[in-house]
């Protein structure tokens, strides 16, 4: 029987035409993979939502940025809170949340305090004030309400004195745990700002 095996012409014509399968196969599966990491990159970002913008300013008459906490605001003086005033708060914020807390603790980031409630109209909290409105959480100490700087003997840690704009109120209970108070802060945040200042002994 003949054998019906391209030759010559016939058979660089079939050649040819494999190399180009065989490329077009490799171009398609590149995208192929290109548009799952696409899809992937696109889900996983889109479960945090928008990042808040930080339009918010945070001050204090009682120290600076980057400057050092007074004694009485710490669990060392009168363990009370600080005064601190802000600006920026864009115009659709329903509700004003404070959040203050210790990045540099041993074990995990020490929650020292979770204020929520605040009317949007607010621009400042007197030392140890708490406006009638305001609704506190637990903090990392399992208490509600402030707790001043408190590191460890020997160490000087960071505080972060953070003013959030909520787009819509956080609904959270008094004495709710602070875990619960910061995910319905982070989840409504509009704009936020930070005043970061140290305190050690």
């Amino acid at each position: 029987m003949a054998s019906h095996a391209p030759t010559g012409f016939a058979a660089r014509l079939v050649a040819r035409l494999s190399l180009v399968a065989r490329l077009s196969l490799v171009a398609a599966v590149g995208l192929a993979a290109s548009a799952l990491t696409a899809c992937g990159s696109s889900g996983t970002s889109s479960g945090a939502g928008p990042r808040p913008r930080s339009g918010v300013s945070v001050t204090s008459p009682a120290f600076r940025e980057g400057g050092t906490i007074p004694l009485r605001y710490t669990c060392v003086g009168d363990n009370q809170s600080p005064p601190l005033a802000w600006s920026g708060v864009p115009s659709a914020a329903a509700e004003l949340a404070l959040v203050v807390d210790d990045p540099d603790a041993p074990q995990a980031t020490f929650v020292h305090w979770v204020l929520t409630g605040l009317a949007p109209t607010r621009r400042a909290l007197g030392a140890g004030e708490r406006p009638p409105e305001a609704v506190e959480a637990r903090g990392s100490s399992g208490e509600a309400g402030y707790t001043g700087p408190c590191p460890p003997d020997h160490q000087t840690h960071r505080y972060r004195f953070s003013v959030y704009a909520l787009r819509t109120p956080a609904g959270v209970p008094a004495g709710a745990p602070f875990s619960a108070a910061l995910s319905a802060v982070e989840s409504r945040a509009l704009a936020r700002g930070t005043l970061t200042a140290r305190f050690g002994r």
